[in-house]
Order: C-alpha cells, then sequence, then structure tokens
C-alpha cells in the first residue's frame, strides 16, 4: 500500500513539475496597439529600417531622442540607396542632418498624443489649454510650423509628447478660412487647368483652381 502510494504522488509531481507555470506577461502590448503610429504607451526599442523613418517619427540615435523635421530618399547608383534626413533634438532643440542606409536599423520611440484647446500667440509662444483641468501650458510655436498660421480661437489641436516633453504639434486637417483677396482669372479658353493666386484672412497666398464660369 505505501509504495502504491508512493507511486501516485510521483506522477502527481512529475506531472505539477512539467505543465506551463509562467504567466502572461502584463506589460505585453497587443499589436494592433503597438502597429499604431502613436500610441499612449511611451515605449523604447521598436526597431525600423531607415527606409521606413518618416516625417514626424521620434527616433533615438547615439543615446539622444530627435524628432524627424525632413526625410528624403536619394539613389547612389551602385552606391545603393540612402535617406538623408534633418533631425530635431529633444533637449537642445539644435537641428543636425544625417544620412541612414535604407537596410540601417533605426531604434523608433513611440509618444503619447494629447489634446489642447489653442488660445492664443504670444510672439513665439502658443498658449494651450488642457480641456479637462483648463490647466494653461505654452509650446513653441515652431512645433506647429507652417501650420501656425492656421491656429484659430477654440481650435482642438494635438500635442505629441515624449517623456511629458512635446515634440510636435499638428492642427485639425481640415480648417475653414476667408478669403480676404483673389486675383482676376484670366479670361480664355484652354485644355490645361488654370489657377488664381488667393490671399486668405490670416496672411497666407494658396493657388486655388479657377472655375470654369470664372474663365
Amino acid at each position: 500500500m505505501r509504495v502504491l502510494l508512493a507511486r501516485r504522488l510521483s506522477r502527481v509531481l512529475s506531472n505539477c513539475s512539467s505543465s506551463p507555470s509562467s504567466p502572461t506577461p502584463t506589460n505585453a502590448l497587443p499589436n494592433t496597439l503597438s502597429s499604431s503610429p502613436w500610441f499612449a504607451i511611451q515605449h523604447r526599442g521598436a526597431k525600423v529600417r531607415g527606409s521606413d523613418v518618416r516625417l514626424g517619427n521620434v527616433i533615438q540615435r547615439k543615446g539622444r531622442i530627435y524628432q524627424v523635421l525632413k526625410a528624403q530618399h536619394t539613389q547612389h547608383g551602385r552606391g545603393g540607396a540612402t535617406i538623408q534626413v534633418e533631425l530635431r533634438d529633444a533637449d537642445s532643440g539644435n537641428k543636425v542632418t544625417e544620412r541612414f542606409r535604407t537596410d540601417e536599423s533605426i531604434e523608433k520611440v513611440f509618444v503619447e498624443e494629447r489634446s489642447f484647446e489653442y488660445l492664443y500667440t504670444d510672439g513665439d509662444t502658443v498658449v494651450l489649454m488642457e480641456p479637462k483641468t483648463f490647466e494653461q501650458i505654452e509650446v513653441s510655436k515652431e512645433l506647429f510650423g507652417k501650420a501656425a498660421a492656421y491656429l484659430k480661437d477654440n481650435m482642438t489641436v494635438h500635442l505629441q509628447c515624449y517623456d511629458e516633453k512635446p515634440m510636435s504639434a499638428s492642427v485639425p486637417k481640415r480648417v475653414t478660412c476667408k478669403v480676404a483677396e483673389a486675383q482676376t482669372p484670366m479670361k480664355g479658353i484652354t485644355a490645361t487647368p488654370q489657377y488664381k493666386r488667393v490671399l486668405l484672412d490670416n496672411g497666407l497666398t494658396v493657388l486655388l483652381k479657377t472655375e470654369q464660369q470664372e474663365c
């Protein structure tokens, strides 16, 4: 009887030791979340190829964090293709130009996107408000680039932040502007599309396609 009980106990212990006991990591990210261009968890260590680096990306390079301001692909014949990028240092704000091989491994940094309400611009500073807490923050106008001209009162804008530090800013894809002045279209019949210069109320000049009835 004792021998039989010992054998059964041995089988139970053997089965327990062979069964998987490691829990599923709680910090594992779903594929759909980590594959999106921006997600709310700051995460480092995602490797991408140089050919996949795009405008607005945040990368780690030589121990520093940079935002990609420009990215241009170039072909060098037998020398292979490269990508020339203009980078802005997240800490100093200094801009540098570097060249990556298209197959070079680059560490991409994911950032958090937050929504704010635009209040006003004071020189080179843009004042925003957090809509839930009503807390006001100041960011550099340079973060918006040329899109700063489209800022309007109470507009919802987006900041891309890394380690609580704004890296870039964007306005809505569609913005309503008023025409302050329009160039008189040229009369005549032509097969090619005609354009006219239009001055907007924000001071920007754009080209608009001339409607057929205006010619």
